[in-house]
């Protein structure tokens, strides 16, 4: 294969931040500029944040506003290279191998099993797949803390060379060098090397007024005074002992549930009917209610 081709686009910062607008997702200026550095240096951007917070959708609005593809590598725990990167698809050579058996192809020419190893048969990983695209994706490396420390060093390894060594068929080189975004929940620390390697943004909870411009950019017909409630409402929510916090996805399922529920303010009945929309578990849901309880009586007292 050619040499890799490292040159990145140039897009200005309006013409980046205009796109990104353009697709519903409202980055803040550090982020903005954050993935801008990813297009103009081609080094990877480390997104840590608590979940909900926009970092997987920070990669997804990249690639659109770039036209480009997303390519995701969701980690987990016991996440191995080879699954990361392909496997060959046994089905298939298994029916080619039984077509050279009825054709008599093995007896005549022995090396006719090689051809079971051709790129053909082969399935493609994310990791694969990114470097072998005919123009730059945007590969997505979802809460790398997941997967385990051996996952991590071979995934240093292949930042740092862009190629992939297939026994059976040689080594691949990367033609275009992906735009590389991972996210990290912080469920364990990454190591140094990896984050040298990297650019890095915290990705805290938005303000209430980000968070407002982000309901009315995604959700633009909902009523600009059920939006200010949801969104106060939320950051009240997340300055509760949660066990799970909610993000900004959840705001924005308690308003299209509002919406349709054809709610236009938040009344206590209201969320106590609607909170599993936005609290996930039974215990934060209990320490909700206990509080929203206490309110009440402490608004009655003063009556």
């Amino acid at each position: 294969m050619s040499a890799p081709n490292l040159s990145a686009p140039d897009p200005s910062a309006s013409s980046l931040g205009a796109a990104l607008i353009a697709t519903g997702y409202l980055p803040s200026p550090a982020l903005g500029t954050a993935l801008r550095l990813v297009t103009l240096l081609g080094k990877p951007l480390l997104l840590e944040g608590p979940a909900g917070v926009g970092k997987t959708q920070a990669a997804k609005a990249l690639a659109e506003a770039l036209g480009t593809r997303l390519i995701r590598l969701q980690c987990y725990e016991g996440l191995d290279a080879q699954s990361a990167l392909y496997e060959w698809n046994y089905p298939r050579q298994l029916l080619h191998l039984r077509l050279l058996e009825g054709q008599h192809a093995l007896e005549t020419n022995p090396e006719a099993e090689q051809d079971l190893y051709r790129p053909e048969f082969l399935l493609r990983r994310p990791l694969l797949e990114a470097i072998t695209q005919d123009a730059p994706p945007v590969l997505l490396i979802d809460e790398v803390d997941r997967a385990d420390e051996a996952f991590e060093a071979f995934l240093l390894e292949l930042l740092a060379e862009w190629q992939i060594s297939i026994p059976e068929l040689g080594t691949i080189s990367a033609t275009h060098r992906p735009h590389v975004i991972l996210t990290s929940n912080r469920e364990r620390d990454l190591s140094d090397a990896l984050r040298r390697r990297c650019l890095y943004l915290w990705v805290d909870y938005p303000t209430p007024e980000a968070e407002l411009a982000i309901v009315r950019a995604r959700l633009p017909d909902v009523e600009a005074s059920l939006a200010q409630q949801v969104v106060n409402a939320a950051a009240y929510l997340r300055a509760l002992p949660l066990s799970k916090t909610p993000g900004i996805a959840e705001t924005l399922d308690w308003v299209e549930a509002l919406v349709a529920l054809h709610r236009d303010a938040l009344t206590p009945d209201t969320v106590e009917e609607t909170l599993g929309c936005v609290i996930k578990l039974r215990e934060d849901q209990a320490v909700v209610r206990q509080k929203l309880q206490g309110l009440m009586t402490a608004a009655l007292q003063q009556l």
